[in-house]
């Protein structure tokens, strides 16, 4: 799509500041843009660039804190300047949010029904239009199959806690469609979504564009997603918009130093070349033997088996990728290795310690030997205590012979190891960004020195710069280190970077395992050939002949 003469939305010298006890401080800076009829405006840039706080301030969804000035005119009307009333109405009918996280957007004691005929009720005997209770209800599930909602019907009595990831991001964009917004503003839509899953998502929006007539500001920092849809890209850094422009010029000739680094960060398959890992015949750190794991069924509910059958064996200094969609198994397998989840059959040795049937006064000793880094290291940590004490708890706990003095030593030895200032160690979770908290959190599981690294979607949420930067910190350490690793991801690019063996789960089953370079390079089964023709690439041209791969796959 190009840009027509008419811009659906403009915005001019825009400048958003939060007021705190210090003073005033800008978080966006002169940032001028516009979004043309059926086109799709994608802004990127890392957390902290203004990108969200741009596009709340939009819909005038900004805190009290926050002071907006400047102009955002939105089908000719002036967004800035009206009342509360007028901006009620054009919530939903002019623009509607398709916010980041589905699972905060919506409401858990309320069926998704409800709550996307909620804007319908709010809008209802508006203009002389009122719908009845029978017509709404039509609506919300024409509406729920729209997007891809199977079974719409009875689902729309349904619960949040009762869809998946991908269908609760549905549920919101479905909830966003059903006043027939003219503009769409969806902040990281896929953020954190398996790359199947974003892919349809990505299908379902670029739908919404030709076939509803809606255009759209997307918030991401995927390059790959803005290769895969955008028509325009805005680039923000530190809340002032350095450079924008058509998406294939942006791609093929950044003027600015800072895209230029952005474009270069950005993980592609086949972009690095291993060695090839040789084992040096001792005993794997990790066998696993016809592995099965079953989660026992509750009242009428069947038990159900989340791993079936799974062989597999981790070596000593050996890095092994586990790769597959929410559901396949994949956290199930890591947390059983770390003694967290009860196998139910076959034969898991850890360290060996046979893990069907443990006791945990027997393998409590050899917990210090496995070291577990976390997706969300936010709410792994506790908020209460500093960074100093959460990399010193597993110290507390497993090396008692240790004085105080040794302790804060060896923390800071480990901050250094992670690249944070020491002063960080005073500091509290919330007081550092998402990079910094992973790098604590590695600081965390490497405290005990140990023979194995667990790390469960460690990058997923991170913008594309700061998951390069700890990536490479991930990859340096392990060198040095010579931990073996088992790295859990959807993200076949990331894994890529890091991963000597690969592992491909589907439902449960391990349907593909090799060589990291051979298995991407040359895959051999059909779910292996989906998901890479699922994962976006950071090239315009690239990516629309890809997209054409992955629709003969369908």
């Amino acid at each position: 799509m190009t840009n027509s003469n008419k811009d659906l939305l403009k915005i001019t010298d825009l400048q958003v500041s939060f007021s705190t006890d210090q003073g005033a401080v800008p978080a966006v800076s002169g940032v001028s843009l516009s979004v043309g009829q059926q086109e799709v405006l994608a802004i990127v840039g890392e957390s902290g660039s203004g990108k969200s706080v741009t596009s709340k301030a939009i819909l005038q969804m900004l805190p009290d804190t926050a002071t907006a000035r400047g102009a955002i005119v939105l089908s000719g009307k002036d967004m800035l300047s009206l009342s509360s009333a007028e901006l009620r109405e054009a919530r939903g009918t002019d623009a509607a949010m398709v916010f980041q996280e589905p699972s905060t957007a919506l409401n858990p004691v309320f069926t998704v029904g409800w709550q996307i005929a909620e804007g319908l009720r709010a809008h209802s005997g508006k203009n002389g239009k009122r719908l009845s209770r029978k017509a709404a209800k039509e609506l919300v599930i024409a509406m729920l199959e729209r997007v891809g909602i199977p079974d719409a019907k009875s689902r729309i009595n349904y619960f949040p806690h009762q869809f998946s990831g991908g269908q609760k991001q549905r549920v919101i964009i479905a909830a966003a469609l059903v006043l027939e917004p003219k503009l769409i503003i969806a902040d990281e839509p896929t953020t954190a979504l398996d790359v199947t899953v974003q892919a349809e998502i990505l299908d379902l929006l670029r739908s919404c564009r030709d076939d509803l007539g809606a255009s759209i500001l997307l918030i991401t920092h995927n390059m790959g997603v803005v290769a895969d849809i955008a028509d325009r890209v805005a680039v923000m850094f530190d809340g002032k918009l350095i450079e924008q422009g058509p998406i294939r010029e942006i791609f093929s000739s950044p003027t600015h130093d800072y895209t230029k680094r952005l474009l270069a960060a950005v993980p592609r398959i086949g972009s690095t070349t291993k060695p090839r890992f040789e084992a040096k015949g001792q005993t794997p750190v990790v066998s696993a033997n016809q592995l099965e794991i079953e989660y026992p069924g509750r009242l009428n509910t069947p038990a159900f088996k989340a791993v079936k059958k799974v062989s597999f064996d981790i070596d000593p200094g050996e890095v092994v990728g586990l790769v597959g969609e929410s559901g396949s198994g994949k956290t199930t397998i890591g947390r059983a290795i770390a003694g967290l989840t009860n196998i139910s059959g076959g034969s898991l040795t850890v360290s060996g310690h046979q893990m069907l049937g443990f006791k945990e006064r027997q393998f409590r000793p050899l917990r210090k030997e496995i070291g577990f880094v976390f997706q969300d290291p936010a709410s792994s940590f506790n908020p209460l205590m500093t960074i100093q004490q959460c990399i010193a708890e597993p110290m507390l706990i497993h090396e008692s012979d240790l004085g105080p003095r040794e302790i804060e030593k060896r923390v800071l030895e480990l901050l250094d190891q992670v690249q944070l200032p020491t002063q960080f160690a005073e500091r509290y979770p919330h007081e550092l960004s998402g990079g910094q908290r992973q790098r604590a959190s590695l600081a965390r599981a490497l405290a005990l020195s140990p023979k194995l690294v667990i790390a469960d979607e460690p990058t997923s949420a991170l913008d594309v710069s700061v998951q390069a930067k700890v990536l490479d910190l991930f990859a340096r350490l392990q060198k040095e280190l010579n931990f073996a690793a088992l790295f859990i991801t959807h993200d076949l690019a990331v894994v890529d970077q890091v991963a000597d063996r690969l592992l491909v789960l589907f439902g449960g089953e391990l349907v593909e395992e090799g060589n990291a370079n051979e298995v991407l390079a040359n895959p051999q089964h059909p779910y292996t050939t989906r998901l890479l023709a699922s994962h976006p690439i950071p090239d315009p041209d690239e990516q629309a002949l890809h997209r054409e791969v992955l629709k003969s796959l369908q």
